[in-house]
Protein backbone atom coordinates (compact mmCIF):
# COMPACT_ATOMS: atom_id res chain seq x y z
CA UNK A 1 0.00 0.00 0.00
CA UNK A 2 3.02 2.44 1.34
CA UNK A 3 4.41 1.37 -2.45
CA UNK A 4 1.62 2.15 -4.66
CA UNK A 5 0.73 5.60 -2.27
CA UNK A 6 4.76 6.69 -3.01
CA UNK A 7 4.38 5.70 -6.68
CA UNK A 8 1.24 7.34 -6.90
CA UNK A 9 2.46 10.54 -5.93
CA UNK A 10 5.75 10.90 -7.64
CA UNK A 11 3.57 10.20 -11.07
CA UNK A 12 1.57 13.08 -9.60
CA UNK A 13 3.84 15.35 -9.18
CA UNK A 14 5.38 14.75 -12.81
CA UNK A 15 2.88 15.19 -14.04
CA UNK A 16 1.51 18.67 -12.59
CA UNK A 17 4.58 19.79 -10.74
CA UNK A 18 8.12 19.32 -11.70
CA UNK A 19 9.18 17.33 -14.79
CA UNK A 20 13.01 15.98 -15.57
CA UNK A 21 13.87 16.18 -18.82
CA UNK A 22 16.92 15.53 -20.88
CA UNK A 23 18.49 18.19 -23.45
CA UNK A 24 18.65 16.17 -26.70
CA UNK A 25 21.24 18.48 -28.79
CA UNK A 26 23.66 21.14 -28.20
CA UNK A 27 21.36 24.26 -29.23
CA UNK A 28 21.66 25.51 -25.41
CA UNK A 29 25.40 24.93 -25.22
CA UNK A 30 27.21 26.27 -22.78
CA UNK A 31 24.59 27.02 -20.61
CA UNK A 32 23.20 23.20 -21.82
CA UNK A 33 25.50 20.34 -22.72
CA UNK A 34 23.94 17.40 -24.89
CA UNK A 35 22.23 14.62 -22.46
CA UNK A 36 22.30 17.47 -19.78
CA UNK A 37 19.07 16.82 -17.40
CA UNK A 38 17.40 19.47 -16.24
CA UNK A 39 14.07 19.88 -13.79
CA UNK A 40 11.31 21.95 -15.18
CA UNK A 41 8.92 23.49 -13.10
CA UNK A 42 5.31 23.00 -14.90
CA UNK A 43 3.06 25.06 -12.21
CA UNK A 44 4.82 28.42 -12.43
CA UNK A 45 3.63 29.86 -15.19
CA UNK A 46 0.00 29.15 -14.07
CA UNK A 47 0.86 31.87 -11.62
CA UNK A 48 2.70 34.50 -13.55
CA UNK A 49 4.12 35.15 -17.24
CA UNK A 50 7.28 33.66 -18.27
CA UNK A 51 10.02 36.61 -18.55
CA UNK A 52 12.92 37.61 -21.02
CA UNK A 53 15.70 35.22 -20.23
CA UNK A 54 13.92 31.74 -18.85
CA UNK A 55 14.55 28.66 -20.26
CA UNK A 56 11.70 27.10 -20.99
CA UNK A 57 10.43 23.58 -22.35
CA UNK A 58 7.81 23.80 -25.04
CA UNK A 59 6.22 22.48 -27.63
CA UNK A 60 7.42 23.86 -31.16
CA UNK A 61 4.84 24.37 -34.33
CA UNK A 62 5.14 21.25 -36.77
CA UNK A 63 7.10 23.07 -38.81
CA UNK A 64 9.78 23.31 -36.38
CA UNK A 65 10.45 19.93 -36.00
CA UNK A 66 12.75 17.56 -37.28
CA UNK A 67 15.44 20.52 -38.18
CA UNK A 68 12.17 22.42 -40.41
CA UNK A 69 12.01 25.78 -40.98
CA UNK A 70 8.53 26.39 -41.72
CA UNK A 71 7.51 29.61 -40.93
CA UNK A 72 4.03 30.37 -40.36
CA UNK A 73 3.39 33.49 -43.02
CA UNK A 74 5.82 34.54 -45.57
CA UNK A 75 8.22 36.81 -43.33
CA UNK A 76 9.06 40.23 -44.77
CA UNK A 77 12.71 40.47 -46.41
CA UNK A 78 15.87 40.22 -43.61
CA UNK A 79 13.45 39.84 -40.89
CA UNK A 80 12.84 37.26 -38.35
CA UNK A 81 9.67 34.86 -38.80
CA UNK A 82 6.97 37.08 -37.02
CA UNK A 83 4.29 34.56 -36.88
CA UNK A 84 4.48 30.06 -36.05
CA UNK A 85 2.36 28.00 -37.91
CA UNK A 86 -1.02 26.93 -36.66
CA UNK A 87 -0.26 23.33 -35.32
CA UNK A 88 1.28 22.92 -32.32
CA UNK A 89 3.61 20.11 -32.25
CA UNK A 90 4.05 16.79 -29.54
CA UNK A 91 8.16 17.25 -29.59
CA UNK A 92 10.26 19.04 -26.40
CA UNK A 93 12.15 21.66 -27.09
CA UNK A 94 14.05 23.71 -24.95
CA UNK A 95 15.50 27.52 -25.84
CA UNK A 96 15.62 31.06 -23.57
CA UNK A 97 13.00 33.37 -24.35
CA UNK A 98 14.41 36.66 -26.32
CA UNK A 99 11.18 38.79 -26.36
CA UNK A 100 7.67 38.87 -25.50
CA UNK A 101 4.13 39.75 -25.99
CA UNK A 102 4.13 43.27 -27.77
CA UNK A 103 7.57 43.68 -27.83
CA UNK A 104 9.69 44.59 -31.34
CA UNK A 105 12.62 42.82 -32.00
CA UNK A 106 15.41 42.52 -34.35
CA UNK A 107 18.49 40.31 -34.80
CA UNK A 108 22.19 41.16 -35.59
CA UNK A 109 24.78 39.04 -35.56
CA UNK A 110 22.53 36.97 -33.03
CA UNK A 111 21.85 39.21 -30.33
CA UNK A 112 18.96 40.41 -30.03
CA UNK A 113 17.97 43.99 -30.13
CA UNK A 114 14.57 44.52 -27.74
CA UNK A 115 12.46 48.02 -27.91
CA UNK A 116 16.13 49.18 -29.56
CA UNK A 117 18.11 47.48 -26.55
CA UNK A 118 20.49 45.40 -27.46
CA UNK A 119 20.51 41.99 -25.09
CA UNK A 120 23.63 41.83 -22.66
CA UNK A 121 24.08 38.22 -23.12
CA UNK A 122 27.38 36.96 -22.20
CA UNK A 123 26.21 33.15 -21.68
CA UNK A 124 25.59 32.14 -25.70
CA UNK A 125 28.02 30.97 -28.10
CA UNK A 126 28.00 33.72 -30.29
CA UNK A 127 27.12 33.90 -34.30
CA UNK A 128 28.53 34.77 -37.00
CA UNK A 129 27.69 37.28 -39.93
CA UNK A 130 25.76 34.85 -42.24
CA UNK A 131 22.20 34.99 -43.11
CA UNK A 132 20.84 32.70 -40.10
CA UNK A 133 22.53 35.40 -37.77
CA UNK A 134 21.23 38.81 -38.96
CA UNK A 135 17.54 39.70 -39.30
CA UNK A 136 17.96 43.32 -38.98
CA UNK A 137 14.43 44.23 -39.73
CA UNK A 138 11.87 44.58 -37.04
CA UNK A 139 8.69 42.53 -36.29
CA UNK A 140 6.56 43.05 -33.19
CA UNK A 141 6.25 39.97 -31.12
CA UNK A 142 2.22 38.50 -30.98
CA UNK A 143 -0.32 39.12 -27.98
CA UNK A 144 0.34 35.74 -26.00
CA UNK A 145 3.62 34.78 -27.70
CA UNK A 146 7.31 34.15 -26.67
CA UNK A 147 10.33 34.79 -29.05
CA UNK A 148 12.82 31.75 -28.42
CA UNK A 149 16.69 31.29 -29.21
CA UNK A 150 19.42 28.49 -28.14
CA UNK A 151 21.93 29.87 -26.28
CA UNK A 152 24.31 28.40 -29.12
CA UNK A 153 23.18 30.92 -31.69
CA UNK A 154 24.94 29.74 -34.95
CA UNK A 155 23.20 26.19 -33.94
CA UNK A 156 20.00 26.90 -32.72
CA UNK A 157 17.06 26.25 -34.93
CA UNK A 158 14.34 28.64 -33.42
CA UNK A 159 11.97 31.10 -33.72
CA UNK A 160 14.11 33.04 -35.76
CA UNK A 161 13.14 30.51 -38.49
CA UNK A 162 9.69 28.96 -37.13
CA UNK A 163 7.88 32.00 -35.49
CA UNK A 164 7.45 32.47 -31.67
CA UNK A 165 5.75 30.19 -29.26
CA UNK A 166 1.84 30.98 -28.12
CA UNK A 167 1.96 30.62 -24.19
CA UNK A 168 0.14 27.62 -24.05
CA UNK A 169 2.32 25.76 -25.88
CA UNK A 170 4.52 26.15 -22.80
CA UNK A 171 5.77 23.30 -20.44
CA UNK A 172 7.50 25.06 -18.02
CA UNK A 173 10.39 26.59 -17.12
CA UNK A 174 13.97 24.78 -16.22
CA UNK A 175 15.52 25.78 -12.97
CA UNK A 176 17.85 23.18 -11.74
CA UNK A 177 20.21 20.79 -13.89
CA UNK A 178 21.06 17.71 -12.18
CA UNK A 179 22.82 15.35 -13.86
CA UNK A 180 25.99 15.53 -14.92
CA UNK A 181 27.04 15.66 -10.61
CA UNK A 182 29.81 18.01 -11.74
CA UNK A 183 27.00 20.27 -13.27
CA UNK A 184 24.61 20.31 -10.65
CA UNK A 185 22.62 23.85 -9.79
CA UNK A 186 20.08 26.30 -10.47
CA UNK A 187 19.62 28.02 -13.78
Amino acid sequence: MIVALAIGLALLIQAFVVKPYQIPSGSMEPTLDIWQRVLVNRVVYHLHDPHIGNILVFHPPTGAVDGGRECGVRPPARAACPQPGPDESDTNFIKRIVAGPGDHLRIVRGVPIVNGVKAKEDFTNPCGAGGDCNFPKQITIPDGMYFMMGDNRGRSDDSRFWGPVPKSWIIGEAFLTYWPPDRIGFL
